[in-house]
């Protein structure tokens, strides 16, 4: 009986040691999860074979551009000129760091390497762009398209805001009366050109403006009535198609939708912008407003910069422009 009451008391010992380890190991268990989840110390399995490495580099690449386009879209964005319009501010090459921020960040505007655009959304800005900044903008397109053949960003200066009246007269720009004056880094030809084939080319279409004698017009505002003629709608049915409506005519009727009409009430806020080197620049002069929702940022400062036309990486390395690494932009 003694015995028998012995082995009965080892055999509950044992069960109960036998419990509280598996407890433990349970708790163990537990704690590596939660510290895996919060640390991402857990240990992965290396891809051992061809598929499973393919697998491995995609997910890893598919985050990066993941967290790229993130990040581009709210904060920070990177921009490379590619032309000459804004010389002396900016130069052909010059890699810049981009303020989304200022305006209103927005989701991804354009899968980054791709360049194919994405519909997004972009919050109210914290400050409107006004007369005199440098601007990053979305490419509205040539005079005569709605939409652009491909997505592009471009960099201008901002003369004048939604509702501002602008004239050009003998290449000085005047906004509701007053000088714009030329920023200090500007290139400027005193020429006034006379050519016809500037009139042919302006915004908007049978204005006859040319580049240094340009308007009055007024930079349209939402809530703006524009007054439809059978002999004006060529002068804004590009404008109105890039406002979401289909423009047509029939007869001596204008019809927006399907609709005759006699006026439409503009949707959007613009801007108007015109590159600093105005002789050698493709602006709003010519293809016209910039809606304000597509402004995207302001360049910061330049980061890089060297000659992009250079024909091999050695001829790029001799022409950095090491004078222009960290210059501000203003």
């Amino acid at each position: 009986m003694e015995q028998n009451s012995q082995s009965r008391r080892q055999q509950r010992a044992s069960q109960k040691n036998q419990t509280n380890e598996s407890t433990v190991q349970g708790q163990k268990t537990f704690l590596q999860k939660v510290r895996s989840f919060l640390f991402g110390k857990k240990e992965k399995k290396k891809p051992e074979g061809f598929v499973e490495q393919v697998v491995s580099l995609l997910r890893t690449a598919i985050t990066a551009l993941f967290v790229v386009m993130i990040v581009n879209g709210i904060a920070v964005a990177t921009f490379v000129v590619p032309t000459g319009s804004m010389e002396n501010t900016v130069m052909t090459g010059d890699f810049l760091l981009v303020n989304k921020f200022k305006y209103g960040p927005s989701t991804p505007q354009v899968i980054p390497f791709f360049n194919i655009p994405l519909p997004y959304y972009k919050t109210p800005p914290i400050i409107d762009p006004k007369q005199g900044d440098v601007i990053v903008f979305i490419y509205p397109g040539d005079r005569n398209e709605v939409k652009p053949k491909e997505f592009l960003y471009y960099l201008k200066r901002c003369v004048a805001v939604s509702g501002d009246v602008l004239q050009i007269v003998n290449k000085k720009i005047m906004v509701n009366g007053v000088e714009f004056a030329l920023p200090p880094n500007a290139k400027f030809d005193p020429f006034i050109s006379t050519m016809p084939y500037d009139t042919l080319r302006t915004f908007p279409i049978g204005k006859g403006f040319s580049k240094d004698n340009y308007g009055p017009i007024r930079v349209p505002k939402t809530g703006d009535i524009i007054n439809l003629t059978i002999q004006n709608i060529q002068e804004w049915q590009v404008f109105i198609g890039r406002e979401g409506h289909k423009v047509e005519t029939q007869g001596m009727q204008v019809l927006i939708d399907g609709k005759p009409v006699t006026s439409y009430t503009v949707e959007r806020d613009y801007v108007f912008g015109i590159g600093d080197n105005r002789d050698n620049s493709e602006d709003s002069r010519f293809w016209g407003f910039i809606p304000k929702q597509d402004v995207v940022g302001t360049p910061m400062m330049v980061y890089w910069s060297w000659n992009t036309d250079a024909n091999d990486f050695g001829s790029k390395l001799k022409s950095i422009r090491w004078s222009r690494l960290f210059n501000f932009i203003n």
